[in-house]
């Protein structure tokens, strides 16, 4: 009998057992209202609390609206160069109490330099716990005794940090890794050891010689990586699924990015269906996670460290670009409304302040504080009027894989001169044989699909996209292209929409690398 699982399974499921009735619970509109008194309280003593008066805020009876009207909203250019610049270099109580000691490099999929995000003490105080409080959401997927007592790999940057004089600098996964509570060890793989690797190949090279030794249950990462990691298990080991290797691997937790384009050729390298759950841990703080099964969406933590504000992702508060307006208007979570689109603002113990993260979200369940990720603010194409969001670019490219029996794991688009017009030109990576492929018929897939799933983008179709041109990659070209960006592994992603002067390096990659080989 597995002892030790049933002990964490007991302890897992203990919460779920009290009476609803018995739990007090405060309307998400309270959280978030505490939440923010309490950060508020926390930062009133520092250089851009006092600035803002956050004391005198806090006397007032409608706080959250003078905070609002008295705090800019801020990209990361305008919060780092008036703030953040000052933590690099040492100063403490600059935006939040005391010094920071961790910076997350997060180049999202749209900046050519690497953002520095503060991570403080009292951010991983509330990633730690709003970790345990999806551990306990376990309870509600109702697996076996045994399945407490697998590992749980966790594919992510190296623990091994850049020190700089001040602080410590890397992927917020090694940061966070690097901080595991001491009962988390025995569970925790690949280990200290191969985590601190900071060359991405041989972190691989490790793991796959080590993965017949460890019985993995719970696989953690960014869907692209954890493929080629699980594609070279199999190929080592000469297997024909992961589940050869490890027959108890139940769950996959992913995040960060769509995982829709990739379930295809994902799940190819399973013997059997796994569950899959969902997670919002960004760079500036871990935001959602999916609490229950039967759904695709994650519920807002709203009472651990984050006050949200959100954008109606519109013409009316952001430009063609995806920066926001001056007057961009901003609701709070008791105005929003399900199905709407908005860009997520947030205010953190890590020292933002109303600060535009870049994501786009959608309400699910304003009941249930429930949301789906829907893309970027930088990543939609509207060259003409088309509104194209990253949304629906998943979803034709999802539809295209069913259509035509193609696995698209990779994908990028950009919007280009076409004589007087414009075009959208897509770059699809498969690991398909390219010489099979009909590529009209694939184009005209997505054309069509796009026209099914966005009115704006069909009248566009008519009067200024003259074009939709398509070219089909091997998929590795991808994975080749943020190598040398050095952007391998951990949380780095393939951007779903390239502009300017990256769309000009890509091809410049392409006709170099592949076009013009010999």
């Amino acid at each position: 009998m597995p002892i030790l699982g049933s002990i964490i399974k007991s302890a897992i499921e203990f919460p779920s057992k009290i009476p609803l009735e018995k739990i007090r619970r405060l309307s998400p509109e309270k959280q978030q209202r505490a939440t923010l008194k309490k950060l508020l309280r926390e930062a009133q003593y520092t250089a851009l609390g006092e600035t803002y008066e956050f004391g005198n805020m806090l006397r007032q009876k409608d706080f959250v609206q003078a905070f609002r009207q008295k705090v800019p909203l801020h990209d990361y250019n305008a919060i780092h160069q008036r703030w953040w610049y000052r933590t690099l270099n040492g100063e403490a109580f600059v935006s939040w109490p005391g010094k920071v000691k961790y910076f997350a490099l997060s180049s999202g999929t749209s900046e050519a330099s690497s953002k520095y995000i503060p991570v403080t003490a009292d951010m991983l105080r509330a990633i730690k716990k709003t970790s345990i409080r999806q551990i306990f959401s376990l309870a509600r997927y109702d697996f076996p005794r045994d399945f407490y007592e697998r590992g749980i790999l966790m594919l992510g940057g190296s623990t091994h940090l850049q020190f700089n004089g001040t602080y410590y600098e890397g992927d917020l996964s090694g940061i966070t890794a690097g901080n595991i509570p001491f009962w988390f060890q025995h569970f925790y793989k690949p280990g200290k050891r191969i985590s601190k690797e900071r060359d991405w190949t041989t972190k691989l090279d490790e793991i796959v010689r080590n993965a017949k030794n460890w019985d993995i249950g719970v696989i953690v990462g960014v869907p692209a990586w954890l493929q080629i990691l699980m594609e070279r298990i199999i190929k080592h080991y000469n297997v024909k699924t992961i589940h050869d290797v490890w027959p108890n691997l139940s769950i996959y937790v992913h995040g960060g990015v769509s995982f829709a384009p990739y379930a295809k050729t994902f799940e190819k390298l399973l013997a059997r269906p796994i569950t899959y759950i969902e997670t919002y841990l960004a760079s500036e703080g871990f935001i959602a996670y999916q609490s229950r099964p039967n759904t695709s969406a994650m519920q807002l933590v709203l009472d651990n460290g984050i006050f949200f504000e959100f954008i109606p992702f519109n013409d009316k508060n952001f430009d063609h670009e995806g920066h926001f307006l001056p007057d961009a208007e901003t609701l709070t979570i008791d105005q929003v409304e399900e199905g709407r689109e908005y860009a997520l603002v947030l205010s953190s113990c890590a020292g933002a302040w109303r600060y535009l993260i870049g994501d786009t979200i959608k309400f699910t369940s304003k009941t249930l504080s429930e949301i789906v990720i829907t893309g970027r603010t930088k990543h939609f194409l509207n060259l003409c009027g088309e509104h194209l969001s990253q949304e629906n670019m998943n979803r034709a490219i999802q539809l295209l894989e069913e259509q035509m029996n193609i696995p698209v794991p990779e994908f990028t688009v950009a919007g280009i001169k076409h004589d007087s017009m414009f075009a959208h030109k897509w770059y699809l990576g498969t690991p398909a044989d390219l010489s099979a492929l009909d590529v009209k018929a694939i184009r005209d897939r997505i054309d069509q699909n796009l026209k099914d799933l966005n009115d704006d983008y069909r009248v566009e179709r008519i009067a200024a996209i003259r074009e939709v041109l398509i070219e089909i990659l091997p998929l590795q070209l991808f994975y080749d292209y943020m190598k040398i960006l050095g952007k391998e592994g951990g949380q780095h992603k393939f951007p779903r929409v390239i502009k300017n002067d990256k769309h000009l390096h890509w091809e410049e990659f392409l006709d170099k690398s592949y076009r013009n080989r010999p």
